[in-house]
């Protein structure tokens, strides 16, 4: 089993009641808590509207993360590449490289929710040939090429980095890739990586291997060799001791996630006319709400499903109080991770060898103590005579 690595698709998602600053510092106790638990990374995501993701600037809440944490690697997850001039953009994400010493990633989308476009005079049909435009700038910035490129909504005259990425020979970047077709076709286009997002439903799967097809076909096209281990899955997972115990937990906020995406976002995870929330998302394999050893079915499914990726990222969504959430992400650290990360099986094995031999190592034991009882019986024997 090639070794799957572990993180989150941090939005966030808060909802309306909540006080925003605590949620926000919530948000970052959240990454201590899994920089803590051994997680290897976290994708923030950048939104503007709509009252519910309020993270403004992936960027900057990452330059905070970073000095709060100490190993995981963080991603803008993604930035919406319309919304700023690419080379701003890509001399701020050089800036994180530096500060977080190869910790940052870049990932970037065209811009989720139409209503942020539209308060900046974007159009939605735009949207995607905006990001291919500034992707192909950005790459070219990353790899020290000067670039001169007019288009309707930036001009570069002899645009050129001042610094090189910290990690050589470039950052790591990635797109995101929903149902349309673009993100893998851009991803695959510079051999990057990609973030499928956009549920683990069965008719979502779906999508997701065939737009991993398409990155792999374009890669080819353009000389890159695809990689598995490039390919990040974004899915939804609660888990406790218990499945009644999770279900239980998940009231608290199940409700207020699938109404933001039935009344705000582009797309509805649990379509609108859908009464029983958590029997819609376990049954469509869109979310796992249950134990460790469900949550290891689910990541086996998926996997089986898509022939294979490198990280599984759970979309964070406060479904749970606090206390519960925290104690969901330590399950899945301490009993799903290892599953299929390989880190139980050498500790397995030397277990099951002493056990197997244990009769044996018992009797040389006893019999090397034996030896000594009687190596100093003759001592004192001799020193008697």
């Amino acid at each position: 089993m090639s070794y799957l690595r572990s993180g989150v698709f941090l939005a966030p998602f808060h909802a309306l009641g909540e006080n925003p600053t605590l949620a926000l510092e919530r948000d970052m106790e959240l990454l201590r808590h899994l920089d803590r638990l051994n997680y290897h990374e976290a994708w923030i995501g950048e939104h503007h509207s709509g009252g519910f993701e309020i993270i403004g600037s992936p960027e900057v809440f990452i330059a905070a993360a970073a000095e709060r944490t100490k190993h995981i690697r963080l991603g803008t997850g993604v930035v919406s590449l319309p919304y700023h001039n690419p080379f701003i953009l890509a001399d701020r994400a050089v800036l994180l490289d530096h500060m977080t010493r190869g910790r940052a990633m870049l990932g970037v989308g065209p811009g989720a929710l139409v209503h942020d476009a539209k308060k900046i005079g974007i159009k939605p049909e735009n949207q995607r040939r905006m990001m291919n435009e500034s992707l192909d700038v950005i790459v070219k910035l990353l790899q020290g090429e000067t670039v001169t490129q007019k288009t309707d909504w930036y001009d570069l005259d002899d645009a050129k980095l001042q610094l090189p990425s910290f990690t050589q020979p470039v950052m790591e970047m990635a797109v995101a890739a929903a149902r349309s077709p673009a993100g893998a076709l851009a991803a695959g286009r510079h051999g990057i990586g990609m973030l499928s997002i956009g549920g683990t439903s069965h008719e979502a799967m779906l999508h997701h291997v065939e737009n991993w097809n398409l990155y792999s076909e374009q890669a080819k096209l353009h000389r890159h060799q695809p990689h598995r281990k490039n390919w990040r899955l974004v899915t939804l997972f609660h888990i406790a001791e218990t499945r009644e115990q999770a279900r239980e937990n998940v009231r608290y906020g199940l409700d207020h996630f699938c109404d933001y995406f039935r009344d705000v976002a582009t797309f509805p995870i649990v379509p609108g006319d859908i009464l029983d929330r958590y029997k819609f998302l376990t049954e469509s394999g869109a979310a796992c709400i249950g134990t460790p050893d469900d949550a290891i079915a689910h990541i086996e499914r998926l996997l089986k499903g898509s022939g294979g990726f490198g990280a599984i990222l759970e979309l964070a969504h406060n479904w749970a109080d606090w206390g519960q959430t925290q104690r969901h992400y330590e399950l899945m650290a301490r009993y799903v991770h290892p599953h299929f990360q390989g880190s139980r099986e050498w500790r397995d094995e030397s277990y099951a060898y002493a056990r197997d031999h244990h009769d044996q190592f018992v009797g040389q034991s006893a019999a090397a103590v034996q030896s000594e009882i009687d190596r100093l019986a003759t001592v004192r024997a001799k020193a008697g005579e």
